[in-house]
C-alpha cells in the first residue's frame, strides 16, 4: 500500500506528523518522532523570548487536553547551536520548523533557522485577527526564505476563507488547520479554584473534542483556495481520522494531543494501521484519498429508523435520548412514525448499530 504524500516539493513516506508542542521540544523528542515513522517531523514553536509557563500546565481528560504551556522553553540559541545541528546528523525526512510570532520575530529568526528547515510553520496564536498583520508577517518571512511557509490558523480567526486568500496573496504555500481552541477554563469545584490557567485563568483546549471544527476549517480553506496546501491538525487519534482529514482537503496531518492522552506509541500504531484502514474503505493509496471528492448532497427528508432485532441489547439508550419521544420498548424497540422527526440521533447513539435508517 502506497502511503506517500507529496506537496510543495516535500516528499513524505506517510501523511502523519507530530504537531508542534511538548513532544517535539528537543533533539531526543525529534529523534523519537523520526524513529516512530512519522512522514515529517515538526519542532516545538521557537520564538525570540523565553515563555513564563504556569505549572502544572497540562490537563488530560477522556477526549481533550487543556494546556497553558506556551512555546518552547528553550532559547532560539539553544535550538540553533544544539538541537537542530544534533538532529541534522541523523535526519532522513522533511523537518518543519515552527516559529512565532510577530513580523519582527520572523525577521530575526528566519535567517538564523533557514539552513535547518525544509519548511516553516508559523503560529498566529498571539497576533490577533487582523489579516493585514498576518499578511505582513508572511511577506516578511518570504523575504528571508524560499522554503515552503505554512501559516497555522487559530480557531478564533473569524473567516478562514479570507485568511487563506490573504496568506496566499502574501506568498505562503499553505495553512495548518487548526491550532488549539480558546480561551477555555478548568475549575476545581472542591477548591473553588481556577486550575491549569494563565494569569487570566485561561487555557487552550485540543484533542479529539475539536476534530469537527478542525475538519470544517480544512474543508472551508480548501474550497476557498484549492491551490493552497492544507495540513490537518486537531483531533487525530486513529487511522480513520487521518483519512477523514485527507478527504476534507488536507495533504498531510499532524497529531499531538491524542498521544498525550493515549501514549506516544500512538504514532507508530496509526502508521501501522493506515494500510488496513485504506483497504477497508476501498482506497489503494493515500494519493487516491486526497484526490477523492466529497459528496455534499443535502437531503431534507429521511426515513423512520428500523431495528435489527438480533443486534439490540435492550440498553434503552435510544429511548432515553430521543428528543421527540418517538421511541418506546414494547417487547422490542419501536418507533412511532407520527412522532419521529427522522433526526438520526438514535442511529448515531446506538452502541451496537442495531438501529438503521435506510437511504
Amino acid at each position: 500500500m502506497n502511503l506517500k504524500t507529496k506537496f510543495d516539493g516535500l516528499i513524505l513516506e506517510n501523511p502523519l506528523m507530530p504537531a508542534s508542542g511538548p513532544l517535539v521540544g528537543d533533539t531526543e523528542k525529534l529523534v523519537f518522532m523520526q524513529n516512530a515513522g512519522c512522514g515529517a517531523v515538526v519542532t516545538k514553536t521557537i520564538s525570540k523570548a523565553l515563555p513564563k509557563i504556569p505549572k502544572p500546565c497540562i490537563y488530560g481528560d477522556k477526549d481533550y487536553v487543556m494546556n497553558s504551556e506556551l512555546w518552547s522553553e528553550h532559547s532560539y540559541q539553544t535550538w540553533i547551536d544544539t538541537f537542530l545541528p544534533e538532529y541534522h546528523k541523523i535526519k532522513d525526512r522533511p523537518l518543519i520548523i515552527s516559529v512565532g510570532y510577530t513580523k519582527e520575530d520572523m525577521a530575526f529568526l528566519i535567517p538564523k533557522l533557514d539552513r535547518f528547515a525544509d519548511a516553516f510553520e508559523v503560529s498566529t496564536h498571539y497576533v490577533g485577527t487582523d489579516l493585514s498583520v498576518i499578511e505582513a508577517t508572511v511577506e516578511t518571512i518570504r523575504k528571508h526564505t524560499h522554503k515552503p511557509i505554512y501559516m497555522k490558523i487559530s480557531p478564533h480567526i473569524p473567516n478562514p476563507e479570507a485568511f487563506a486568500k490573504a496568506i496566499k496573496k502574501a506568498g505562503a504555500n499553505g495553512i495548518a488547520a487548526i491550532n488549539s481552541l480558546g480561551p477555555t477554563m478548568r475549575i476545581d469545584v472542591q477548591k473553588r479554584k481556577i486550575v491549569y490557567g494563565n494569569e487570566q485563568g485561561f487555557v487552550w483546549t485540543s484533542g479529539p473534542v475539536i476534530k469537527p471544527l478542525a475538519l470544517a476549517t480544512v474543508y472551508k480553506i480548501k474550497q476557498a483556495e484549492p491551490s493552497l496546501t492544507v495540513i490537518g491538525v486537531g483531533g487525530v487519534a486513529t487511522a480513520d481520522d487521518v483519512i477523514e482529514f485527507l478527504l476534507a482537503g488536507a495533504s498531510g496531518v499532524q497529531m499531538l494531543s491524542s498521544a498525550l492522552l493515549k501514549g506516544k506509541q500512538l504514532y507508530a500504531k496509526i502508521i501501522k494501521d493506515l494500510p488496513k484502514a485504506l483497504e477497508k474503505y476501498g482506497f489503494n493509496s493515500i494519493e487516491e484519498v486526497i484526490e477523492s471528492t466529497l459528496d455534499n448532497t443535502v437531503k431534507y427528508q429521511a426515513n423512520v429508523p428500523s431495528l435489527i432485532v438480533e443486534k439490540c441489547i435492550e440498553c434503552m439508550l435510544c429511548v432515553k435520548v430521543c428528543p421527540y419521544f418517538a421511541i418506546e420498548f414494547k417487547e422490542q424497540i419501536t418507533f412511532d412514525p407520527k412522532k419521529c422527526f427522522e433526526c438520526g440521533l438514535c442511529v448515531a447513539k446506538c452502541p451496537t448499530k442495531a438501529i438503521v435508517m435506510e437511504e
